[in-house]
């Protein structure tokens, strides 16, 4: 019987893609703000955070195919 690759199902990359998500987003946005942009201007950095992270977490490396 094959193994499992019960690390790649999709529910888990759904969740690591939220976490990853969330995390991409603090770093963005709070990261901004640390370095002085506005708030309002805050949501955009953060979204590229979070789209960048999950990105960076969700790409397929050499060893998967």
């Amino acid at each position: 019987m094959a193994a499992a690759d019960n690390g790649n199902c999709t529910l888990c990359r759904m969740m690591r893609g939220l976490a990853f998500g969330g995390l991409g987003a603090a770093l963005g946005g709070y990261g901004s703000m640390f370095f002085g942009a506005e708030r309002h201007e805050a949501i955009y950095f953060a979204l590229f955070g979070a789209l960048a992270l999950t990105g960076w977490v969700q790409r397929k490396r050499p060893d998967q195919k």
